[in-house]
């Protein structure tokens, strides 16, 4: 028989997002004031002879026979799917000297057994209405769905400023890239801003985890914010980054959010050279918007050299990659030029 997937804290907040039964069940308890120890199955629990007491169960889960079993003092064993009610009333008996952060007894109880029987473990408090998720060592406060929009709206307003930030940088990088212009200053005010907005991204995303269906429309206007970010930022790398994609996002992504904000530091890192150095791009964002595919794109650059040097190709140079199609892909160049220039295309 496979071994178990492991589950995660986020495979828990989905589980318990608005909607599920599991959250049925959290919010009965939690206005019913009455608290609970919800604890999931696992093989360490059953070998290390944490429960005593209570009695046995084995029927299918409803959220409605869970909350009634919540009414009575002790634990509720539920099975790791989440299919089975196992056991009701049980005494947990976790090992006292694991450490613990919590004051209360049911939380107490809930932090130890997750960290010793490496498992999920819901703790509702019936004073403090509130719920803690507990995942081996991880300790995660449920929070109400009106909290969460908040956070996810004021974040994505930030995002919207942002990506506007993003946008005027990348149309003034285009228009740059086409007078010969642009410095590696102007390259990492791009990458910059990239790389804000993806991190900021990564800080909302389990949000929308514990939103579940909730957060639908939140997500679709998170996801029109991000689209085409990543793509944009890695071919300005591969456009400019002497290093290979795969290092040069990895050498952007670790840098912290503090050194994001010194584009010195991301011109050292990522160039090796001065915020006033000119530069060139190679060219290769610049052809994705051409009927070139990426093979003929990569000879086109190994001619030319770098973007200038593309715009300025004859049909004639062309003709030994592109054959036939030569003179229809220059008139494609010189338009795309000219709509960049106008500021009608973000390449």
């Amino acid at each position: 028989m496979a071994p178990q997937k492991e589950k995660t804290l986020n495979d828990l907040l989905k589980l318990v997002s608005p909607g599920t039964p599991m959250r049925t069940t959290i919010d009965d308890v939690v206005r019913s004031n009455i608290g609970a120890l919800i604890v999931f199955d696992s093989p360490q629990l059953r070998e290390q002879n944490t429960t005593e007491g209570g009695f046995r169960i084995n029927s299918r889960f409803t959220p409605q026979s869970l909350f009634e079993l919540c009414k009575m003092d002790g634990a509720i064993i539920i099975s790791s799917d989440l299919k089975r009610i196992l056991q009701a009333n049980t005494l947990i008996t976790p090992d006292n000297t694991i450490p613990s952060v919590e004051t209360g007894i049911r939380h107490k109880t809930a932090e130890r057994i997750a960290k010793q029987a490496q498992t999920s473990v819901i703790a509702i408090s019936a004073r403090r209405k509130k719920t803690t998720l507990y995942h081996s060592s991880f300790r995660y406060h449920l929070r109400s769905t009106e909290k969460i929009l908040r956070n996810i709206d004021s974040n994505l307003q930030i995002l919207e400023k942002q990506r506007d930030i993003f946008e005027n940088n990348l149309v003034n990088l285009n228009i740059l890239e086409m007078s010969e212009m642009a410095s590696i200053k102007d390259v990492c005010k791009v990458l910059q801003r990239s790389e804000i907005i993806l991190k900021i991204s990564e800080s909302i995303k389990r949000n929308f985890t514990e939103l579940g269906r909730e957060g639908t429309i939140a997500y679709m206007r998170y996801h029109e914010l991000l689209k085409n970010i990543e793509k944009s930022r890695n071919e300005i790398l591969r456009d400019y980054s002497p290093l290979s994609l795969k290092k040069a996002k990895t050498l952007l992504t670790n840098i912290k959010f503090d050194g994001l904000l010194e584009l010195e530091i991301i011109a050292r890192l990522m160039f090796n050279c001065q915020l006033d150095n000119s530069t060139s791009p190679k060219g290769y964002r610049f052809l994705a918007h051409t009927t070139t595919t990426k093979r003929e794109n990569s000879q086109i650059i190994r001619l030319a050299g770098n973007l200038n040097n593309v715009i300025k190709l004859e049909p004639k140079d062309l003709e030994p990659i592109l054959k036939n199609r030569s003179q229809t892909v220059c008139e494609e160049i010189k338009h795309i030029q000219e709509q960049i220039i106008n500021e009608k295309i973000t390449c």
